[in-house]
């Protein structure tokens, strides 16, 4: 039985630069997640040209993919995608731990907002069940919260708080 899902309005972001860190592995279902989130962004008015796709091979590599893009200087925001599937062993416990604690450590040392949108689940048919056309697709949630924060930290830079 699955949750109802709570939409969040979409933050306005126009101008706002993002890249997509995308793994490769479960192709089919990660080319969904990032048609969603390039989705969300449309509807916060980031311009298509604002937007940069990084492909790495698979979900472990998605922390560095996200470090080198956020060490650009040339992003705002990153949205990591990727798509990891329980098997029969425990090796599925250790990539989502990296690469949750991967995201993390790269967004904090670079300042830089990072969303995890990288599914775990214990099937190929949970995932596809993810990422569904709209606001329901993880990817659209995934870049909204990127959008959130970056905004977040736009407001809060030095500078931007009243005087007083």
């Amino acid at each position: 039985m699955s949750r109802p899902v709570t939409l969040q309005p979409v933050p306005q972001a126009p101008g706002l630069r993002v890249a997509l860190v995308v793994s490769t592995y479960h192709d089919a279902i990660t080319r969904r997640l990032a048609l969603g989130a390039r989705e969300a962004l449309a509807a916060a008015g980031v311009n298509e040209t604002d937007i940069e796709e990084l492909e790495v091979p698979g979900a472990y590599e998605i922390p560095f993919g996200a470090q080198i893009a956020a060490a650009s200087g040339r992003i705002d925001g990153v949205v990591c995608l990727g798509c990891l599937v329980k098997g029969e062993t425990p090796h599925f416990d250790f990539i989502a731990a990296a690469v949750a604690q991967g995201i993390m450590t790269a967004s904090m040392t670079r300042s830089i907002p990072m969303a995890f949108g990288v599914l775990t689940t214990n099937s190929l048919e949970e995932a596809g069940a993810r990422v569904p056309d709209g606001p329901g697709n993880k990817g659209y949630e995934a870049a909204v919260a990127v959008v959130t924060m970056a905004n977040l930290a736009k407001a809060w830079q030095p500078g931007q708080g009243s005087e007083g």
